[in-house]
């Protein structure tokens, strides 16, 4: 069974593919018969700097905007659907040669971010694998970054920088909703993937296809000579995005359903006469191909010939670039010396700045840096003290002083903050954990905290502050919300009971979002064990 993210007017179906005869391949060859628009994106095992190989590509995301079936008027078109390969499963030379068309078929668009390095790591795995000469054209081909860039020029009316921006600002600008980055260092070479990295793998595709939805309506809307909107997708779809992300933020759910079997997938396909057979590893199976695909709409044509774009790989991008930085020599003294020094943070040693026996208050504190921002959002969460730096780039010795005056052990993932001498003598830990979720467990066990459900959701999670003793009714948070906050009105006849942060003002109310909050981490930190 595949995952089905559930939205607020379709559902968004991703298919993890992991066999060559599976109903899933089978449904990857019909979908792309059907398209004229993918997203594409790519996730490997993070790695090292100065390795002297690419790494491996173990998952490819193939994010498909299907057209209307050939013969069936009645087929809703402008239907996404997200495939998940999992290469370290899926037979590569099963493959190569229909991702070698699709990635060169002048009948579908292609939509990246900053896909050429993507590019240049899955050329080299199926090259690895015997599949050469591996990938080394894209076309035609359209960046998200430069798709954001004409949006911005088109609402400003004029030319703006070419500042590099993340795919989740991007997002959050056009889409109205930030993609989480949280799981893309992850290890995405173990196996099985989580829901939750399935789930994200998933979404940097297809935002891909609703970024693109969004450019394309406000292009014909503004009369650039593209055509009619009659043709277009429905963009209220990119309000199911948001949705997708709002329920999965606050549920951290993902639902299930069952798919057609495979003889009717395999029925269906029959009309485009794709279905070849060859030969892998002594068995037969069966290989997909796109080169019998839709042609492009008249609007997809005149946005290709005025924006599209191609990426070329050329030999020299093939092969891994070595540092040409030249290396200080430095004695092996110094060198053992740093070396310890940097060994120290690995292990918490020594006693907290909280702890009576040296004049603390006995309440764990932490100082944050912009590295583990999120960490501090999830150690308030569970009712710890955690404070953020006084400026948004703070200098090494402005954390240091602010830990120190507030009584307060850092936590960073800075490597380079470590290296400086005066740090020795003050309390400062190295988170090792990628994930806020197992940052949080790292912290709770190094320091040997004590987290309750009674102090749960305890802490304002915006400022770091308390909130006020006394809850506050329906009439008194409204009237304390006039000029600050909007309170939703379909809160007003539900008798909620609301908080206040004495520091910030920000006021909270026990609904949804809290409730799956509360239990998220108490499944989280274990309290029901």
């Amino acid at each position: 069974m595949d995952p089905v993210i559930s939205v607020s007017r379709k559902p968004l179906k991703v298919h993890l593919v992991v066999s060559a005869d599976s109903p899933e391949f089978a449904l990857l060859t019909q979908s792309l018969t059907r398209t004229s628009l993918v997203g594409l994106d790519a996730e490997w095992k993070p790695v090292r700097t100065h390795q002297t190989s690419f790494p491996a590509v173990s998952l490819l995301q193939i994010a498909c905007q299907l057209n209307a079936e050939r013969g069936n008027d009645s087929d809703e078109s402008g239907e996404s659907v997200v495939f998940l390969l999992d290469l370290f499963s899926v037979p590569l030379p099963a493959l190569w040669e229909s991702l070698r068309d699709m990635l060169a078929s002048p009948d579908i668009l292609k939509l990246g971010f900053r896909f050429k390095q993507d590019l240049i790591y899955l050329s080299s795995t199926f090259c690895s694998q015997g599949c050469d000469p591996g990938f080394d054209k894209v076309d035609p081909y359209l960046d998200i970054t430069n798709v954001y860039n004409h949006l911005q020029h088109k609402k400003h009316g004029r030319s703006t920088s070419k500042q590099t921006k993340s795919l989740s600002t991007i997002c959050g600008e056009v889409l109205g909703f930030s993609l989480s980055k949280e799981l893309q260092c992850s290890d995405w070479s173990q196996r099985p993937l989580t829901e939750e990295q399935i789930t994200y793998a998933a979404m940097d595709a297809h935002c891909l296809l609703e970024i693109f939805n969004v450019f394309q309506e406000k292009i014909v809307k503004e009369g650039n000579s593209v055509g009619n909107t009659t043709d277009l997708s429905n963009l209220g779809e990119n309000l199911g995005l948001k949705e997708v992300f709002r329920e999965y933020n606050m549920s951290n759910k993902i639902l299930t359903t069952k798919f057609c079997e495979a003889s009717d997938i395999v029925q269906a396909t029959a009309y485009s006469d794709v279905t070849q057979i060859i030969a892998i590893s002594g068995g037969m199976i069966p290989k997909l191909s796109c080169r019998s695909t839709m042609p492009m709409d008249e609007i997809l044509l005149k946005i290709v010939k005025k924006y599209g774009e191609k990426i070329l790989l050329k030999e020299s991008d093939k092969r891994p670039k070595t540092s040409k930085k030249k290396v200080k020599k430095r004695s092996s003294i110094n060198g053992i010396c740093k070396e310890k020094q940097l060994e120290k943070y690995d292990e918490w040693q020594g006693t907290s700045p909280w702890d009576p026996s040296v004049g603390g208050d006995g309440c764990p504190k932490f100082l944050c840096d912009v590295m583990v921002e999120g960490l501090a959002k999830h150690l308030r969460c569970v009712g710890i003290d955690a404070a953020m730096p006084y400026s948004k780039k703070p200098e090494p010795r402005e954390l240091i002083e602010q830990a120190q005056k507030e009584k307060r052990v850092l936590l960073t993932r800075d490597a380079k903050l470590l290296r400086h001498e005066y740090l020795l003598k003050n309390q400062i830990y190295k988170v090792k954990s990628l994930l806020k979720n197992e940052q949080l467990l790292e912290v709770i066990e190094t320091f040997q905290l004590k987290i309750s459900e009674d102090q749960l959701m305890s802490r304002c999670t915006k400022c770091n502050g308390r909130f006020i003793q006394k809850p506050l009714s329906t009439e008194e948070a409204i009237q304390a919300a006039k000029g600050f906050q909007r309170i939703p009105s379909c809160l007003f006849n539900k008798n909620l009971e609301f908080w206040q942060c004495m520091d910030c003002h920000q006021l909270y109310w026990e609904g949804t979002q809290y409730h799956n909050a509360v239990q998220k981490f108490i499944d989280v930190c274990k309290l029901g064990d």
